[in-house]
């Protein structure tokens, strides 16, 4: 292929790129024409485009809807992301930076049901030990990362994820324990800007949160940094989330996200 033929070329696959960019942030399949309206294509590229993802697997057609969806081929994508632990391996050295900057252990988690699971833990020098280990699991709602994750989703998607009152797990005598807790303080952590929690996972420790944006605008995971709640009283910890945030901006900029 010359040169020439190679950057006509581009544009196909930037369209391409887009199209499954767009599905991959529906909830569920969609007509041609809207595809080819969101993305800037006319109808005949879009169909086009369309039909070759769909013959490598890519995308699948609904007949009976007249609709398009991500196809098996894009999920073993996906699968691969996964198996390269791109979050953990990336988010390392954003979180060393981190803790070499305000001399606090920092932890990434990401959500898992109602829960968040911790996938790195950066211990400060002269820290104690603490129950946010790597593999961890622990209720997403007493946890700084993991309502900084749940302040990020859609309302509907909150009140699945918490039913009743036996889904408010705790650990000690503070915590959330209704639904109508959980929107309040919500609602908290967005007018603020980050997420604290003080005491509700282990008795004398606070911890302050971010989350992490993918390209879509999704919760990828939330980089949260836990002290001694003598040490850094409240009114200090919007500076300490202000370092966070610069932190959580770099790992979302590296996986292309947004914060």
């Amino acid at each position: 292929m010359t040169e020439p033929q190679a950057r006509r070329d581009v544009p196909s696959a930037r369209a391409t790129l887009r199209i499954l960019m767009h599905l991959a942030a529906q909830r569920g399949p969609v007509p041609a024409q809207s595809i080819a309206t969101a993305v800037g294509l006319p109808r005949s590229t879009a169909y086009r485009l369309l039909a070759v993802l769909q013959e490598e697997g890519f995308v699948l057609h609904y007949p009976e809807l007249g609709r398009y969806g991500i196809g098996v081929s894009a999920f073993e994508l996906s699968s691969g992301f996964s198996r390269q632990e791109p979050l953990a391996r990336l988010g390392r050295p954003i979180l060393a930076a981190l803790v070499d900057r305000i001399g606090e252990t920092a932890h990434l988690a990401v959500l898992h049901g109602r829960d968040v699971l911790y996938l790195v833990e950066e211990r400060a020098p002269r820290r104690p030990a603490l129950v946010t280990d790597v593999g961890v699991r622990l209720p997403s709602h007493l946890t700084a990362s993991g309502r900084a994750l749940l302040a990020t989703l859609p309302r509907s998607q909150l009140r699945a994820l918490f039913p009743d009152r036996t889904a408010f797990a705790q650990r000690t005598d503070a915590g959330v324990t209704r639904y109508s807790e959980l929107t309040r303080l919500l609602d908290r952590v967005r007018a603020d800007g980050y997420a604290a929690e003080d005491g509700d996972v282990t008795a004398g420790k606070a911890s302050v949160a971010v989350a992490v944006r993918d390209h879509a605008g999704w919760p990828a995971a939330g980089i949260a940094v836990t002290f001694a709640r003598e040490t850094i009283p409240p009114e200090r910890w919007p500076d300490l989330a202000a370092e966070v945030h610069l932190h959580a901006a770099e790992l979302s900029r590296r996986i292309r996200g947004r914060l």
